[in-house]
């Protein structure tokens, strides 16, 4: 958990810069896929996009507050469904999660459909995720229900990505360009592993060692992450910048 929590209205800029860079990069799927982030020390407030509003138009204003403790909201009204399954579980039994990213992009999709939707690493991307994906083989319909957001929840355990398996990706991190840079680097990860397979070509996978080396430099650069993000907004501040209404 990070020392400082965050300003509520930082947050919320924050949020919406991250819904419209990942639209612009067309990892959204139509106004469906849900991102939160939690604004309590306890995890059980938390920010999340209204219900089926398009990433490329959400601004920070829009972004809808819920209390664990509080009412039960109106579902129905004011968020997907599958969205308060899935985010209001992973906030209940999982603080650390701070921020959480449920998408189906396309590559990273396309590797959840594998019988083995193992990402091989083959090469500096794909390492960053060696032996640090949980998986899920167990897609049984829209994840609609809190039993199955606390299914998805125990999966993911003490990782921080979880391969949906027949569905999609999700990726907890503790701030909003941590969890941005991950799925970024984790569909570009997905894109590399694809076209290798499709080349029909053997795959020079990493030793083991290399490939856990790898992962390690990875976790010591959280910073480049952040600044990634920063990079990623600044452009938005320039070219689109009336999210942070």
């Amino acid at each position: 958990m990070p020392d400082r929590l965050p300003d509520e209205a930082q947050l919320r800029v924050d949020m919406a810069a991250l819904f419209r860079i990942v639209a612009r990069q067309g990892l959204h799927e139509a106004v469906a896929n849900h991102f939160s982030a939690a604004v309590s020390a306890d995890g059980r407030r938390f920010l999340m996009n209204p219900k089926w509003k398009h990433f490329s138009r959400i601004c920070a204003s829009d972004l809808v507050l819920f209390d664990l403790d509080g009412e039960t909201p109106d579902v129905s009204r004011v968020v997907d469904p599958t969205a308060w399954a899935i985010h209001g579980q992973m906030h209940r039994l999982m603080p650390q999660a701070r921020v959480v990213l449920h998408l189906h992009p396309p590559f990273a999709t396309t590797v959840a459909t594998l019988k083995d939707p193992t990402i091989l690493p083959i090469d500096q991307n794909t390492a960053r995720y060696f032996n640090r994906v949980a998986v899920d083989q167990g897609f049984s319909g829209m994840a609609n229900s809190e039993e199955e957001g606390a299914r998805l929840a125990g999966l993911l355990g003490d990782k921080s990505r979880l391969m949906m398996g027949n569905h999609g990706v999700m990726v907890a991190a503790e701030t909003v360009g941590e969890a941005f840079d991950d799925m970024y680097t984790l569909e570009r990860a997905c894109r590399t592993l694809v076209q290798a397979y499709a080349t029909g070509q053997p795959l020079n996978v990493l030793p083991d060692a290399v490939a856990e080396a790898t992962a390690r430099d990875w976790e010591s650069i959280r910073d480049f992450s952040v600044t990634h993000f920063e990079e990623m907004k600044a452009i938005l501040d320039r070219e689109d910048p009336d999210y942070a209404a």
